[in-house]
């Protein structure tokens, strides 16, 4: 059940992630979801840093922390993509 979840949790920060992030992204659903699952993971990370492990009912600042960094996952991510497998998928 733990990698179900994990793969529903980068879905979703993944495709806010690519929502937010300004002009067209080419990167495919597959690689967003990995995208977000990284960004949760490098999020929790972060938030345990600043002291944020666990607090009682909703952590919003961890949420925020992981939604930060699934934006700048995201972001590195498909330019990363672009230029390498991208060009030659739109060339063809």
């Amino acid at each position: 059940m733990g990698w179900l979840w994990a793969i529903i949790v980068g879905l979703v920060l993944g495709l806010i992630a690519k929502a937010i992030i300004p002009g067209k992204q080419h990167s495919p659903i597959w690689l967003v979801t990995i995208f977000g699952m990284l960004g949760a993971i490098a999020g929790n990370a972060i938030a345990r840093g600043f002291g944020v492990e666990e607090t009682p009912g909703i952590d919003w600042s961890r949420h925020a922390f992981q939604l930060v960094a699934a934006i700048i996952i995201v972001a590195v991510g498909d330019m990363l993509y672009m230029a390498t497998l991208g060009k030659r998928r739109h060339r063809v």
